[in-house]
């Protein structure tokens, strides 16, 4: 069983390294001795819990606990302030900027162990409830919910570097035929092998397929050009039809097929996630008044002011 990662951030390594020895049979330690770098070191190492001492250089605890509560891929992850501020003020301006707890040095290690054990368990309960109210029931995808939360969070950290993200929409043609003729009983099963065949369809442990709504699904491809998100939705696309799930009430194939749109751009700050699920939602059905059981993709373009600071930053 994968052990629980802590995260000590304090800029003196005699601190961090007596709470790793406290700490280390039950959890895995990473740390950072500054505030700047911390952000990085915790986007890499996902915690389960970080440990934050206030007086630091450059950027004390507070400042950083309020910009780890700001990002959306780390705000959930529990902190707990470590440091020899033990005024009331202090604690009250911890609890103001986010933290979950406070621990005043020197620290006590049977009181470290109980508070870093009692809020990394809150943590798991959290974090089974929040998956079951982010996966569909039926298939076992992530849920609608869960591809918005998801697909924003990717594009927040792709746009930095102005990386690809490709986003594919699929709906498979005649569904409500094939509920009519086959019954929901089939119609759910058929889901599930949809489903069951996007999964296996992923190619990088960042991609994600989630279960859209009825019999719409959608895949999210971080770092994944037009090309290459076109290759893996005809991929999909193939596997699908070669299911060989008969459907004699479909009006292109004797057996189940979807329909694809993808729709491919370069992350910016200014483009939002709805701009790419309109996108291939529009290719989509596209292809769907074009024939259906077919790949249809777009790439989207930057906006000019977005194009201008690159070529000023690539000519700096």
């Amino acid at each position: 069983m994968t052990k629980p990662v802590i995260m000590i951030v304090d800029d003196e390594i005699s601190n961090i390294e007596m709470m790793a020895a406290v700490l280390e049979d039950d959890y895995e330690i990473c740390f950072s001795r500054s505030g700047t770098e911390a952000m990085q070191i915790a986007h890499a190492a996902s915690p389960d819990l970080i440990l934050l001492d206030i007086v630091m250089p450059e950027m004390d605890g507070y400042e950083l606990c309020r910009q780890l509560k700001l990002d959306p891929i780390l705000r959930d992850v529990p902190v707990i302030f470590t440091t020899g501020l033990d005024e009331p003020e202090d604690e009250v301006r911890g609890f103001q900027a986010g933290a979950i707890d406070y621990v005043t040095k020197p620290i006590q290690p049977i009181k470290l162990r109980s508070r870093v054990g009692n809020h990394v368990e809150l943590k798991r309960m959290r974090d089974q409830l929040s998956a079951l109210a982010t996966t569909d029931a039926l298939t076992g995808l992530g849920n609608r919910r869960l591809l918005e939360e998801l697909l924003q969070s990717q594009l927040l950290r792709l746009s930095r570097d102005g990386e690809w993200l490709s986003f594919i929409m699929m709906d498979i043609d005649f569904f409500k035929q094939f509920n009519d003729i086959y019954g929901h009983l089939e119609g759910d099963n058929c889901l599930r092998l949809v489903a069951l065949t996007l999964r296996g369809a992923m190619r990088r442990n960042d991609d994600a397929c989630l279960r859209y709504g009825g019999e719409e699904f959608a895949c999210i491809l971080p770092r994944t050009d037009h090309d290459g998100a076109l290759e893996v939705a005809e991929d999909i696309r193939r596997q699908i039809e070669d299911l060989g799930i008969p459907h004699s009430g479909s009006g292109v194939s004797p057996v189940v097929t979807i329909s694809i749109g993808v729709a491919t751009g370069r992350s910016a700050p200014d483009l939002s996630m709805e701009l790419w699920i309109s996108t291939a939602d529009a290719m989509l059905y596209q292809g769907k008044r074009t024939g259906r059981n077919q790949v249809t993709g777009h790439v989207i373009e930057l906006p000019k002011a977005t194009v201008e600071i690159e070529q000023t930053r690539e000519a700096g």
